[in-house]
């Protein structure tokens, strides 16, 4: 292997005394928050990356449960704050109000409580991955070490890790792909939220991605997009002539198809493929009036929530896709 994922300590079975002892749960390092009482950590990892970590309270978070570790890529141009959200107030910025991760992630502890849900916030400095990875030209090394520093910062457990992210995130993970010849196998899920714009067949991200899912039944690809081909802002197209997150999700389509059966539907509008008994699952909203749905999809339309649930007994537990705001009461103040 070219890389070495920071060990995992997998816990073995225990006195009901035991595991009464583990309860609560203060992650060493961590700070209390303001907010719903959750422990976060904020620090640098150079070159030039801020990371914010979100954990449930000590109260909440269960040592003899599995964590689940989402790293979530910021979009381009975004800063942490934005990207956890805020509930609007006058003078407040406004995109405070149209990801809503960190209220997406506490929707997911209130309804999908069998695990520890913990997301890792990634900001690249100039805020654009696809900027960052440009600037180090060794990013192969360096966002494996990312992932392993992250996974560290929570200690001993069973932790599995879902690779996310919207808009220029999505660099990171496929940069995060690029990274081995094989997947790792503590990556549980890998999600494209509008965010697959670097997919490409030559560097084999097709062909790592089918080898990793028939690797375990857990392991889950999802895909949200829409149609960005005719859409205009302030008069110009918003992407370029072979560009889209719509054409490269059709790239993603053509390849998974090549080796697995894809059944088409329809969820909320939106067009719906899965495949191998739901383990791969892409949207894509036909977005017939041309609107700029590229947050939307994220935000409003609970992307991150279904993201995460979909292929699972969860779906549409915590919020379907597209069928209303799903984390009003979980909005920060």
């Amino acid at each position: 292997m070219r890389h070495v994922l920071y060990p995992i300590v997998v816990l073995l079975a225990c006195s009901a005394s035991a595991l009464a002892q583990s309860r609560p749960a203060s992650l060493p390092g961590f700070e209390i928050s303001p907010h719903f009482g959750e422990q976060v950590k904020t620090y640098r990892l150079e070159p030039e990356v801020t990371i914010h970590i979100n954990a449930p309270s000590p109260e909440a978070f269960d040592r003899t449960k599995p964590t689940r570790l989402v790293f979530y890529a910021l979009p381009n141009a975004n800063t942490i704050d934005w990207t956890i959200g805020r509930k609007m107030a006058p003078g407040l910025d406004w995109h405070y109000n149209i990801q809503h991760i960190g209220a997406q992630m506490r929707r997911m502890r209130e309804t999908v409580g069998e695990c520890n849900w913990v997301v890792a916030y990634l900001e690249a400095d100039k805020r654009a991955w696809p900027t960052w990875k440009r600037r180090h030209t060794d990013y192969r090394q360096l966002i494996p070490r990312i992932v392993d520093d992250v996974v560290k910062q929570l200690g001993p457990g069973r932790i599995s890790i879902i690779l996310s992210g919207h808009s220029g995130g999505g660099s990171f993970v496929l940069g995060y792909i690029d990274s081995f010849e094989h997947i790792p196998a503590q990556v549980e899920r890998i999600s494209f939220l509008d965010s697959n714009y670097g997919y490409d067949d030559e560097l084999k991200h097709g062909d790592k991605l089918i080898e990793w899912l028939r690797g375990g039944r857990e392991r889950c690809l999802s895909v949200i997009c829409y149609d960005d081909r005719n859409v205009t802002l302030n008069g110009k197209p918003v992407i370029g002539p072979t560009g889209g997150t719509w054409r490269r999700t059709q790239q993603m389509l053509e390849r998974l198809k090549k080796d697995m059966e894809l059944k088409e539907s329809t969820l909320e509008g939106v067009i719906r493929y899965r495949g191998m008994n739901g383990q791969v699952d892409i949207l894509m909203h036909p977005n017939p009036e041309n609107k700029i749905l590229h947050t939307a999809l994220v935000g409003p339309m609970n992307g991150l929530i279904h993201a995460l649930t979909c292929g699972t007994s969860a779906e549409d537990k915590a919020g379907r896709f597209n069928g209303g705001v799903a984390y009003e009461k979980w909005i920060q103040p």
